[in-house]
């Protein structure tokens, strides 16, 4: 039997949820970010679209583009509505697997038993976000995720688009190579060198040709895309592959102790996201993003598994002393730093009988605590859950955290 998937996607959705308590902002040029000099775009309405903001652009750009639009600062209600769309959705069917925040894929094939032809259900989906949470969504319906993921796009603002199987070549066939999923902007280039520019023009080489020119596995997957193939499922639980965190300074970061700062946040964020998800690491990697927008990465393997943010600063601090940006007795950082990431890869289950080191040095960016860390953070996480992000923070942080 031949799928049937829905790719849902809400209308702007940052924008629209801070639109439910500022009414008076309706129909005007909006950009949700926050309002620093190093803030990107987390989302724009449809007026501010017209003058080419979109998501993740720098915001000093988007305000050039579109000098009157109002910048609103992002809210921590995104998550509550997020929630209750999966629950619209779950009441539906289970196979729904959520992308972020505002998407998700859900099979409706099991379902159409039940409440009847795909259009009906995506619509009274459509209907009940709107009338229960007042915003908009756009869906596409198709027989895979890749092509009802392009239908709800094409769908918006606020549509619903239907691709059938006997259809899909139909759609494909005219577009840009470039948008196609997967194919970013490395592989459009090298396309286009070739003189392929369009799907259709792409589906006039066979699969050994492709294979030539960009080996097995990015040849097939151009192959079968081309033709609207994707046998990925519709998968409700999804392992995650990595855990991260970064943060970009408002102003280039030289102190040293600014950046160690920074790292401890980073190093707890990523620890309490690895508890929470019953996770545990081997592997660390950076991210160093330095004034000139040139990009350092380096990864470590840690000597046990761990899901203590002390463990995870200290081989921050180590990789960074390696890579000579951070050097003993040097007051200042070698380069000025513009973002700073650190990411948990290579997860595993935790393990309860592994424990979180004790500290047995002071550290330098904090002289606060003597105990065990392992048992701190774990008293963090329950403050942070029911205060929020700054309900409990070593000193340090709130010593210095930019120059």
């Amino acid at each position: 039997m031949t799928k049937v998937i829905m790719h849902l996607d809400m209308d702007a959705f940052f924008v629209n949820v801070e639109l439910l308590d500022k009414p008076h902002l309706r129909g005007q040029k909006i950009i949700v970010a926050h309002n620093s000099p190093r803030s990107v775009v987390l989302s724009a309405s449809y007026e501010a679209r017209v003058d080419g903001v979109g998501s993740a652009m720098p915001l000093s750009r988007a305000l050039r583009m579109s000098p009157h639009a109002i910048v609103v600062e992002p809210s921590r209600i995104y998550r509550d509505y997020s929630r209750q769309i999966m629950k619209i959705l779950h009441d539906v069917t289970d196979l729904v697997e959520q992308v972020s925040v505002d998407e998700a894929f859900v099979d409706l094939t099991g379902a159409m038993t039940r409440l009847g032809n795909p259009v009906d259900i995506a619509q009274s989906i459509r209907e009940r976000i709107q009338q229960e949470l007042s915003l908009p969504a756009s869906a596409g319906i198709a027989s895979t995720k890749f092509i009802a993921k392009m239908a709800s796009t094409g769908s918006k603002p606020n549509g619903l688009w239907v691709i059938p199987p006997h259809r899909v070549q139909e759609f494909l066939d005219p577009m840009p190579v470039g948008k196609l999923w997967g194919v970013g902007s490395k592989s459009t280039q090298a396309l286009h060198n070739l003189g392929i520019h369009t799907v259709a023009q792409l589906r006039e080489y066979d699969l050994s040709y492709l294979h030539s020119k960009f080996g097995t596995a990015s040849g097939t997957h151009l192959y079968n895309i081309a033709r609207g193939i994707d046998p990925r499922p519709v998968t409700p639980y999804r392992e995650e592959k990595s855990i991260g965190a970064e943060h970009t300074f408002d102003h280039d970061a030289r102190d040293a102790e600014a950046v160690k700062a920074e790292l401890l946040t980073l190093s707890l964020k990523v620890a309490r996201r690895l508890r929470k998800s019953g996770k545990q690491t081997r592997s660390l990697s950076f991210k160093i993003r330095n004034q000139d927008f040139e990009t350092i990465t380096r990864s470590c393997i840690l000597p046990t598994a761990t899901t203590s943010g002390h463990e995870i600063f200290k081989a921050s601090i180590r990789e960074l002393t390696k890579l000579g940006i951070l050097v003993e007795g040097n007051p200042e950082v070698s380069h000025p730093i513009r973002l700073i990431g650190v990411r948990a890869e290579k997860l595993g289950a935790e393990e309860h009988g592994v424990q979180g080191s004790l500290f047995e040095e002071n550290l330098k960016t904090d002289n606060v605590f003597e105990s065990n860390w392992n048992d701190a953070e774990k008293t963090m996480d329950l403050i942070h859950s029911k205060f929020g992000g700054t309900g409990l923070v070593p000193a340090s942080i709130l010593k210095k955290k930019e120059p």
